[in-house]
């Protein structure tokens, strides 16, 4: 799809090449030097255009001349017939600022009744295969705020790619071996022989929460005593086995409660048990990328980037958990998958130089792989930090957290951060009917165009076509605005989508619901004019159409009602 800005930064792209090739002679330009990749984007400022490029600043340093400069001898050879343009201005240290044609705004409301659900999706992601791994939290417990933060931002950047046009894949890893499952094992040993009213304390670096009261209680509902008296190992085989199911259908169940669902979930256990962790690592060493020192294996991560060299395996042949993830990041590439996207903690960051030099060591590109690496989050309530759960007796969960605020507040507010960002989750704010609360100001906003529509039917005339509608009639300051704001939706969702950025997104939301606000407050649509009615209506369907994509990439339902 070919959006209307999206056009018109094309024909300023063009019209920029077009006048560096005719101003070669004047430039002292070779004929055989490249034009440098420059960009043309909407700058943050009103005051400095629809559109402004760097064209200037970086022929600079080839052609030795000030970029005010060579901005002044670009304008004059600027194919005028290219561009839709008001004016060309030469603005800051050389930045070239356009100004364009304000009618271009009357081809904006078409363009968004015409694609509906589909504005702003488009084919630039050219069905690449994509994998967006994320919580893959450990199935020991209950999922906590950190993991819920995960979720939603990997969700809402699985949602972006897909409406770009890749072909996404979401990923749950489940880590199901190793040290964490023999605690569990033993854990769940301990609350069973406690429900069958023995004295058998939790090892101290068990699992404590009351969550595995209720897993051991429901396994003794179902198998009674039975595995009192049978082998230790035969017992802890089938309480761990009974846990892993319990706690990966109640992580399941919470998920498709916040509204995210997997395509794939995926067994750590299964890469040993299939022999995958034993022939990465007999790679690695054929390849050279090994060595041995105090019995154990160790990894050359530091050849490849990596801050230090990483044991893989231990002195007493146990493989490491990194040994696995590296396996399992092979079996990513080997699906097929050309960007593989992970969501982690922020206290993976070391992981992430030396996952890549793993990848690099195997072959593969390490650029293929990207990290989104995300802060804490803190809960609170009365302006105090929620600590305590009642459930866990330590961390406030998810269900916790959608028992009290709902899917829609708790999703947004995951992600009106920029991952990188520490999040303060104000659960006061989040339950609030108020113009404060961001995400109920954007769903008012959406159920205000609704209501509109509501009365126009109740009397008794119908909503007009698109085709039928003067758009030129919306003069207003307020009106053009909000045009304005919704022609860049396509544009938003494609750099949120390539910079694994919703956060992009929920600003952008916010910014269409304070312009529509804005307009709605100023000015009559119903009984606003036979044609300025329309052409209002007009402008309140579109806006109700982009708040509601915009809602749906991140998880956020688009109320009819508030």
């Amino acid at each position: 799809m070919r959006y209307l800005l999206a056009g018109l930064r094309a024909g300023i792209e063009r019209a920029l090449r077009g006048a560096v090739e005719a101003a070669r002679p004047e430039l002292g330009l070779k004929p055989d030097t490249p034009v440098p990749d420059f960009t043309v984007e909407v700058p943050r400022e009103k005051n400095h255009g629809d559109f402004a490029t760097n064209l200037a600043l970086l022929l600079t340093k080839t052609v030795r001349r000030p970029p005010r400069q060579i901005a002044d001898i670009l304008i004059p050879h600027l194919n005028r017939e290219q561009m839709r343009v008001r004016d060309v201005v030469v603005a800051g240290p050389g930045f070239i600022n356009f100004h364009l044609d304000p009618d271009w705004l009357h081809g904006v409301l078409p363009e968004i009744a015409a694609y509906g659900q589909d504005y702003g999706r488009s084919s630039i992601g050219g069905r690449r295969k994509v994998q967006v791994e994320f919580v893959s939290a450990n199935p020991t417990g209950l999922l906590h705020m950190g993991n819920a933060r995960g979720a939603a931002l990997g969700d809402s950047i699985a949602a972006l790619l897909s409406f770009v046009g890749f072909d996404v894949s979401r990923e749950f890893y489940v880590n199901d071996a190793g040290h964490q499952v023999e605690n569990l094992a033993l854990s769940m040993e301990a609350r069973y022989f406690q429900a069958l009213g023995r004295d058998w304390p939790v090892p101290e670096n068990g699992y404590h929460g009351q969550d595995l009261i209720e897993t051991a209680a429901r396994f003794l509902d179902q198998y009674g005593d039975r595995y009192a008296t049978v082998a230790p190992a035969e017992r802890r085989k089938a309480l761990l086995r009974f846990a892993l199911e319990d706690k990966l259908t109640a992580m399941r169940k919470t998920l498709a409660q916040f509204g995210v669902r997997y395509d794939v979930w995926f067994s750590e256990q299964s890469l040993h048990d299939r022999g995958a962790v034993r022939e990465t690592l007999e790679l690695l060493r054929a390849r050279g990328h090994l060595y041995e020192k105090d019995g154990a294996w160790w990894f050359r991560a530091s050849a490849f980037g990596g801050e230090k060299d990483e044991v893989l395996v231990r002195a007493n042949g146990i493989p490491t958990y990194f040994a696995a993830d590296i396996a399992y990041h092979k079996d990513k590439f080997d699906r097929g998958f050309e960007w593989v996207i992970n969501v982690w903690g922020a206290d993976h960051h070391g992981h992430v130089s030396r996952m890549k030099a793993a990848l690099a060591a195997l072959g593969y590109d390490p650029d293929a792989l990207d990290v989104v690496l995300m802060q804490l989050v803190r809960l609170y309530r009365g302006g105090e930090i929620v600590r305590m759960s009642k459930r866990t007796g330590r961390y406030v969960t998810l269900d916790e957290l959608l028992e009290e605020v709902g899917r829609d507040a708790a999703r947004y507010f995951f992600v009106m951060r920029s991952a990188d960002s520490h999040l303060d989750f104000d659960l006061d704010l989040a339950k609030s009917r108020t113009n404060e609360n961001p995400v109920y100001y954007i769903q008012y906003a959406h159920a205000r165009i609704c209501s509109i529509f509501r009365q126009l039917a109740e009397s008794g005339r119908e909503e007009p076509r698109a085709d039928t509608v003067d758009v030129t009639l919306l003069q207003e300051a307020a009106e053009r605005a909000l045009i304005r704001r919704l022609a860049d939706f396509p544009d938003e969702v494609a750099q949120a989508a390539f910079d694994l950025a919703p956060h992009r997104i929920a600003h952008y939301a916010h910014d269409v619901a304070g312009f529509f606000h804005s307009f709605y407050n100023a000015h009559r649509v119903l009984g606003a004019g036979d044609g300025l009615e329309k052409a209002r209506l007009l402008l309140a369907r579109c806006t109700g159409v982009v708040l509601r994509n915009a809602l749906q990439l991140l998880g956020v339902a688009a109320p009819e009602r508030m």
